[in-house]
């Protein structure tokens, strides 16, 4: 008896390929257009009629000030609107949008000063409002510029339609700890106390340690943002409650507490001190350098600022390495 088979199915149709990430329109981009119209309208203002003197340098931002401010307001419209129009991943826009972002933290770094002030319940005669307002402006349109930076290349990049992600599946178990990032963590903490050893070598003569709680509050968390953060941001017990703290013992850490003021300050060093090194460095090769009161020497500000900077770049590729560890992975691809 001969067994007849059945007819074969037809093929399938081939379907479309699926999009690398989410397909949805980007919403983003809206927004630092939004922003960039806004923040730019009061930068134009300013331009045109005249700024107020803020305190303590006379203007609210520092490096792309007037007529430059406008132009960054206007190239973060121009981004905003080619991220909203690009259909495929463009890394020439995406490194605009990151200069971009990168000059205006620079404009912000005074915020570095507003924001240590305020922490420490004694923000100074040079503080003003205004001026501070202006520049968390400044930094929110750094913020949603590079939300949707990032959400182009998972968008149009990333392999996982739910969380944009490449590379390979996270391994189970706990992430370790690259060398990179343990030499970044005890790099911030060299910075930090080689910024105290510079202190010690010219006195404290000059440090109002007598202010009352504010300077305590200020040295205290002078120590915990240079030793203790960054190392936190390396070691096991940055991520598990050792067993020593009360009540929290074993217990997770969670993962914005000690990510989110590492990346503040660690973003507010860099830009800030950057700054002030670029100038220094101009200062001494021009002979221009002004010491201000004359109660430190030129040797002192070689050795603070550059602590302050190495401090702050150490502390971020800390944080980048504690992101990429404590985040959660993704339950549809687990990255």
């Amino acid at each position: 008896m001969t067994r007849t088979l059945p007819p074969p199915a037809p093929h399938a149709p081939h379907a479309p390929p699926a999009p690398p990430a989410v397909a949805r329109r980007p919403t983003l981009p809206c927004a630092v257009f939004g922003w960039a119209l806004a923040y730019g309208a009061l930068r134009l203002w300013w331009a045109v009629a005249g700024a107020p003197a803020f305190p303590p340098l006379g203007t609210d931002l520092m490096v792309f000030t007037g007529w430059w401010a406008v132009v960054l307001c206007a190239a973060t419209a121009l981004l905003g609107v080619a991220l909203n129009r690009a259909r495929a991943w463009r890394p020439a826009l995406v490194a605009a949008g990151w200069a971009v972002c990168a000059a205006l933290l620079l404009s912000c770094a005074l915020l570095l000063l507003d924001l240590v002030g305020l922490l420490i319940l004694d923000p100074g005669a040079a503080f003003h409002p205004g001026a501070f307002a202006s520049r968390l402006g400044c930094l929110a349109g750094v913020a949603l510029l590079a939300a949707a930076l990032v959400d182009h290349r998972r968008r149009r990049r990333g392999d996982c339609r739910r969380c944009g992600r490449t590379g390979r599946p996270r391994a189970t178990g706990p992430a370790v700890v690259p060398g990179w990032a343990r030499v970044a963590a005890w790099a911030a903490v060299a910075g930090c106390l080689l910024r105290l050893a510079a202190q010690v070598w010219v006195g404290f003569d000059e440090v109002p340690l007598s202010q009352g709680a504010s300077m305590v509050a200020f040295e205290v968390g002078f120590l915990l943002a240079g030793v203790l953060l960054p190392l936190a941001l390396v070691y096991g017990w940055g991520q598990v409650w050792p067993r020593w703290v009360p009540l929290l013992a074993g217990r997770r850490v969670p993962r914005l507490l000690p990510l989110v003021p590492a990346a503040v300050f660690a973003v507010g060093l860099v830009g800030y001190f950057g700054i002030g090194l670029a100038q220094l460095t101009v200062e001494t090769v021009t002979g221009t350098f002004d010491p201000g009161d004359g109660r430190y020497p030129l040797a002192f500000f070689w050795v603070a600022e550059p602590a302050y900077w190495v401090w702050g770049w150490g502390l971020g590729v800390a944080a980048v390495d504690y992101h990429r560890r404590a985040r959660r992975a993704c339950p549809a691809c687990g990255r």
